[in-house]
């Protein structure tokens, strides 16, 4: 059963705007911390960023810092990620995911507990 459902990913041209969305189906992620992964074509996945259950916290990885925000209303089965002045090298599969710990976030994927579908980003120049 799919927990968690990605949308709003597409063909878009450098220096443009997507806002990803991502929500739970079936059961609450309420109190997990909740954020996002990209996996470009033969490349490792890698961390993009991440919120605690209540929106206070965030941490992004240096490539998309000041360009990303990810945002969570408090408490809620749901998270979003908007991407501004996008690049080539951003384009990739992008994957939500849930875990009980923020930290695993930063550590290793392959700790984390849910995992979406994922949505694909594309990043013409």
């Amino acid at each position: 059963q799919v927990q968690l459902v990605e949308s709003g990913g597409g063909l878009v041209q450098a220096g443009a705007s997507l806002r990803l969305s991502c929500t739970a189906s079936g059961r609450t992620f309420s109190s997990y911390a909740m954020g996002w992964y990209r996996q470009a074509p033969g490349k490792e996945r890698e961390f993009v960023a991440v919120t605690d259950w209540s929106g206070g916290s965030a941490y992004y990885a240096d490539s998309v810092k000041g360009r990303f925000t990810i945002s969570r209303p408090y408490g809620k089965d749901a998270v979003y990620l908007e991407m501004n002045s996008l690049k080539p090298e951003d384009t990739a599969v992008y994957y939500c995911a849930a875990d009980s710990s923020i930290t695993e976030f930063r550590t290793d994927y392959r700790y984390l507990e849910v995992w979406g579908q994922g949505t694909l980003v594309t990043v013409s120049s």
